[in-house]
């Protein structure tokens, strides 16, 4: 994992923010949607998810790039077709993974970066956009901002904005909202939350029921 400078952070500034979407390989994808679906089934569902997240982030004005990284080729192929910047993720895990993506975009020049899970079946460009205007409210070059987005349980994260990039360590897995929050305090940092739509992530057989259920695994549906 990249260590971190633990020396005071500059204030949050959104003029360039990068999102980052996280994939895993397609191999084995959503595994604990077994139950209900077949590896093809499952494999499927992440392009689809995957696709809705990109042409979203896409519409963001606010987004200067996305970056996708992932182990899995195909999964960078098809990032890569639509439009994104994409990142061959050479560590194990989550967090290695965004690190290094982290890396990308500082050198790229960012001055903010969101993460989103690939998973969200209710993201559009209006739910992204939330997250970036609860975060612009707020901005102040005096101290850094974290914004978290929940999950419906209220203990996973499915989307993290940070600014600088770098104000807090990813902490990405289990009981990932309270650890976000609490690297932010001691960090000094801002710290938010937004909820809504982007709450429901495809973790477990019954968020796949509640997502079939409000219409949301449609290929024609635009959040």
């Amino acid at each position: 994992m990249t260590a971190r400078s633990s020396a005071p952070q500059p204030g949050a500034d959104l003029r360039r923010l990068v999102a980052i979407v996280p994939i895993r390989a397609l191999e084995g994808a959503k595994s604990r949607l077994g139950g209900a679906l077949d590896a093809e089934e499952r494999q499927d569902l992440v392009r689809l998810l995957l696709e809705r997240t990109l042409a979203a982030a896409g519409m963001v004005p606010e987004i200067a790039a996305v970056l996708v990284v992932s182990p899995d080729p195909a999964i960078l192929e098809l990032a890569a077709r639509s439009g994104a910047q994409v990142i061959e993720q050479r560590g194990d895990g989550l967090n290695e993974g965004l690190d290094e993506a982290l890396a990308e975009a500082l050198a790229g020049g960012a001055t903010a970066v969101l993460v989103l899970a690939g998973d969200l079946p209710s993201v559009s460009d209006t739910s992204i956009s939330e997250i970036v205007a609860t975060a612009a409210a707020a901005a102040s070059r005096a101290r850094a901002i974290v914004v978290v987005v929940p999950d419906r349980h209220g203990r996973g994260t499915n989307a993290l904005l940070l600014s600088p990039p770098d104000a807090i360590q990813f902490a990405f897995g289990n009981d990932s909202r309270a650890a976000h929050q609490a690297a932010a305090r001691a960090a000094g940092a801002l710290s938010l939350e937004v909820d809504g739509p982007l709450s429901l992530d495809l973790d477990l057989p019954e968020d796949l029921t509640l997502a079939e259920e409000r219409g949301l695994l449609d290929p024609a549906h635009d959040g």
